[in-house]
C-alpha cells in the first residue's frame, strides 16, 4: 500500500475528504477502517476521494458497502477501472457516487 503522509483534505463542507493513494487489499482493511471510523465518529460521514486508488479487492468492497450501510458515505473521482468493478457487482447503483469532490460536498 502506498499512502500520502496525510490522506485527508480540508473540506469546505461538513464531511471530511479521505483520499487514500495506491493499492488496497485484505492487509490494508484495518488501516482503512480506522481512517473511516475516525471520520464517521467526528463528522457523521466521509467523502472518499477514490481518484488515487489503483486497486481494491473484495475485502475493500465489503468495507465500502458496510460503511455505506452504517453511515453517510459519498464516493468521488471513481477511476474508470474501479467504476467497471463497481458496475460488474452492481454496486454502482447502490452507492452515492459523484464525479468530483466538489459535487460530493454540495450533494
Amino acid at each position: 500500500m502506498t499512502s500520502p503522509a496525510s490522506p485527508w483534505h480540508p473540506g469546505a463542507g461538513p464531511l471530511p475528504v479521505f483520499a487514500p493513494q495506491g493499492e488496497f487489499d485484505y492487509g490494508t482493511v484495518p488501516w482503512l477502517q480506522d481512517q473511516i471510523d475516525t471520520a464517521v465518529n467526528g463528522h457523521g460521514g466521509v467523502i472518499l476521494d477514490a481518484g488515487g486508488i489503483t486497486f481494491i479487492d473484495s475485502t475493500v468492497l465489503t468495507l465500502i458497502l458496510a460503511t455505506h450501510q452504517r453511515t453517510h458515505l459519498r464516493i468521488a473521482n471513481l477511476p474508470p477501472r474501479l467504476a467497471q468493478v463497481f458496475g460488474v457487482y452492481g454496486i454502482d447503483d447502490v452507492l452515492n457516487l459523484y464525479p468530483t469532490v466538489d459535487a460530493a460536498r454540495t450533494a
